[in-house]
């Protein structure tokens, strides 16, 4: 029973991940809502209001409070970095199949590796260096051979997985002590509001009468509202299925899962969109992978 339950998991994980994705490609480029920071805005807004309910009301996790306005800086430094790292992301989709996408975002190690080095001085074994060789070398050669290739698009995509990479050692340094340490839930909870209050007027000042096109749109098409409304929903289930995986399963599985992730949502997106691939392209690709690959190996031998 417990088997059958892990795996109902990690295929929602799978799901929700693959799902938020491929909703946001159609609605930004397919659909031609052009609006990636409104609609950034909406998913920070369903987070805000579910994880509260779900740490609140449903008791999913338990509840952490902020004890301190140190602590609470702190938070808002990493909410703000989060919510750069997800705009970036939306607005490569504009530009960039999910494919292509999904190439890009597997560097985060590389982008992890060299804010560890320069903002904790925290330096691995020389295999662990060469392991990211591949993960750069395989970026470099999907970038010559994407067919869809676009430079504003790329630069995006490269900025929002630098920002996840500078998330992810930010959180280790800002919020090491015992007393500070929050899980991802209740991170989320703090993070998404402070997210919500930068969107709000970049989204009116960058996107010029957003909010009256939102609302023409959904008058005018009762599926556009139900595809925002379940797109925003599915942004929180992404991370409530990540925390819930996480929690069921070993890290080591968690790794091995989301390389494969990476790989499932390019077949499928290419399979959806119908987007031009090239065999350069595609090993490219898989270089990065194989890369990552190899470097989570390595981590894992050097613990």
């Amino acid at each position: 029973m417990r088997s059958l339950f892990t795996i109902g998991l990690i295929a929602s994980w799978y799901a929700s991940n693959i799902g938020v994705l491929l909703l946001n490609k159609f609605l930004l480029s397919n659909y031609g809502f052009k609006y990636p920071i409104f609609l950034t805005l909406c998913h920070m807004m369903a987070c805000s209001l579910l994880s509260y309910i779900a740490i609140e009301w449903l008791k999913i996790a338990p509840m952490h409070r902020v004890k301190s306005r140190l602590q609470m800086m702190k938070i808002s430094a990493l909410g703000f970095i989060f919510c750069l790292s997800v705009v970036g992301g939306n607005i490569s989709l504009r530009y960039l199949p999910v494919s292509f996408n999904q190439a890009v975002g597997a560097t985060t190690p590389f982008f992890t590796a060299i804010f560890a080095v320069v903002m904790t001085s925290k330096r691995e074994g020389w295999i662990t260096y060469v392991t990211l060789v591949p993960v750069v070398a395989g970026v470099i050669i999907a970038s010559g051979g994407e067919p869809l290739f676009h430079l504003f698009g790329f630069m995006m995509c490269i900025g929002a997985t630098a920002a996840r990479a500078l998330k992810s050692v930010l959180q280790g340094l800002l919020l090491s002590s015992e007393g500070e340490k929050l899980n991802a839930m209740n991170l989320l909870m703090y993070m998404a509001p402070i997210a919500v209050l930068a969107l709000f007027p970049a989204a009116l000042y960058m996107e010029k009468g957003v909010v009256g096109i939102t609302i023409a749109l959904a008058r005018d098409d009762w599926k556009f509202l139900i595809y925002l409304l379940f797109n925003s929903a599915l942004a929180y289930f992404v991370n409530l299925a990540n925390f819930l995986v996480t929690k069921h399963t070993s890290p080591l599985t968690l790794q091995v899962l989301g390389n494969a992730k990476g790989a499932v949502a390019v077949v499928i997106s290419i399979l959806i969109f119908k987007n031009p691939v090239s065999i350069t392209g595609m090993l490219g690709y898989s270089l990065t992978v194989a890369g990552v690959i190899l470097y989570t190996e390595a981590k894992k031998r050097s613990m």
